[in-house]
């Protein structure tokens, strides 16, 4: 087998960023596109030692889960990798990634992880979830200004359709974004070019608040001002009647980081307000906030449920951001403690709580393994619930240490990543002291391979 032959392939499975897999003499390939169940013609790409990458040339027989995607360029856009598969067949595919991770890395048994494992948090309509959408702004070869997202592994820009936008974003994106394509024309103003590090505007971040109906625009530029920032304003609230925030945002990193340090206000609030349940957060351009506010709710309910509070606990929120977990836990908790590393998050915890009136709290800047210890020292109190949501890559050994020696009787664990879940799980029951007794997946984002996923964790008697 060599580059550009062709064979028929039978897909099994699929890849991490949502190939088809498939394998030919004991040789894995990875089709873009393709779906389990899938019979197709592929052409080779390239090869590996032990692994190669094809393209579809003919699908022979379709999946029984494939469907048409909704979006237009769902196949070239790098916002969805799995629209063309049926949603109740990605509700279980994500299902068996976790429970097949939990059993391949996390070492427990495939039996008992069907014992505990919930059914999957699905969502009723699995479109325009999203709160919040970072498009890259751009050139095309005419010189014409792109705005939209980055295809798959590229930098290259495609535009989401014009009449119904991103089918995953707030509908009225689209009218946004145009906006301010006519404010840069008719200014002058050219995007960002990454390759010379010239041009001004870079990003067009856009954050809505479900619950209140505000909307923030916040431009990424490669400089201090803008020009002609009143038209901007005109031009943008005529386009949303909802946005009561518009921002800039500066940075003149060469890098791939999309917000600088510094956000200043051009018109209106530097920021917007949404809700979890009945707790109101501030959400600034910079601030970590889930993007699924639905599913959101769906995921702090079962973490408050697993947490199981009465109304006396002591609990710490490790990994807390702006405090969103920790004051859906308040509601419940006799006090709850928030650490964070970010000290701007904190600051907008201690901010979020206070808007709250939530007396009940505090929070720490700082690393857990450091701050952790010090606090229980010097409060000689217990901690009854541990609750820890780190980013993808899961937790350092040290911090699992040091929450095994604070030896709460629960640990809740919320995660983005199955197989980082399933590695911190391993290490949290290896010595005996706690035991895994119950795992829930939520699908916080449809039409991607992501899953988000809640366990409990109990200290043994």
């Amino acid at each position: 087998m060599k580059k550009n032959d062709q064979i028929t392939l039978e897909i099994t499975g699929l890849g991490k960023d949502g190939e088809g897999v498939g394998h030919y003499n004991g040789m894995a390939l990875f089709v873009p596109g393709a779906l389990p169940g899938d019979v197709i013609t592929a052409g080779i790409t390239k090869l590996k030692k032990s692994y190669g990458y094809a393209r579809i040339v003919e699908i022979l027989t379709p999946s029984k889960n494939r469907v048409e995607a909704e979006c237009p360029v769902a196949n070239r856009c790098g916002g969805c990798q799995i629209m063309n598969l049926s949603y109740p067949a990605q509700l279980s595919m994500k299902q068996d990634l976790l429970r097949d991770d939990l059993v391949r890395l996390g070492g427990f048994d495939q039996g008992f992880i069907e014992g505990i494992m919930e059914p999957i948090i699905g969502m009723s309509n699995p479109y325009h979830y999203r709160n919040k959408a970072q498009y890259p702004v751009g050139r095309t070869k005419d010189g014409e200004i792109q705005m939209g997202f980055y295809a798959r592994h590229s930098h290259r820009i495609i535009e989401p359709d014009d009449r119904n936008g991103c089918l995953l974003g707030n509908a009225g994106n689209t009218r946004i974004l145009l906006a301010v394509k006519s404010w840069m024309y008719q200014n002058h103003i050219l995007p960002y070019d990454e390759r010379t590090g010239k041009g001004l505007i870079r990003h067009i971040l856009i954050r809505q608040g479900v619950h209140t109906d505000q909307t923030m625009v916040c431009l990424v530029a490669n400089g201090t001002k803008l020009p002609d920032t009143d038209n901007l304003v005109k031009k943008l609230r005529e386009a949303d009647s909802s946005i009561v925030s518009i921002v800039m945002n500066i940075n003149h990193a060469r890098n791939n980081v999309i917000l600088g340090a510094e956000t200043r206000c051009i018109w209106g609030e530097e920021v917007i307000t949404d809700t979890i349940g009945d707790v109101t957060f501030d959400i600034s351009a910079q601030s970590f906030f889930q993007v699924n506010p639905e599913q959101m709710e769906k995921l702090y309910s079962k973490a408050l449920a697993y947490a199981g509070l009465t109304g006396t606990e002591e609990v710490y929120d490790l990994y807390c951001g702006i405090g969103t977990i920790s004051l859906f836990l308040a509601k419940a908790a006799g006090h709850v403690t928030g650490i964070e590393i970010v000290p701007s998050a904190i600051r907008d915890a201690h901010k979020n709580a206070r808007y709250n009136r939530l007396e009940n709290t505090d929070f720490y800047v700082g690393a857990t393994e450091d701050v952790l210890p010090k606090i229980m020292e010097q409060r000689g109190k217990h901690a009854d619930v541990i609750v820890l949501d780190p980013p993808r890559k899961g937790c350092e050994p040290s911090v699992i240490d040091t929450i095994l020696a604070a030896a709460p009787e629960k640990v809740v664990y919320v995660s983005c990543d199955p197989a980082t879940l399933s590695r911190d799980l391993k290490l949290f029951c290896a010595d005996g002291s706690y035991e895994l007794k119950k795992v829930c997946p939520v699908d916080q984002f449809p039409h991607t391979m992501h899953v988000e996923t809640v366990c409990l964790l109990s200290k043994k008697a």
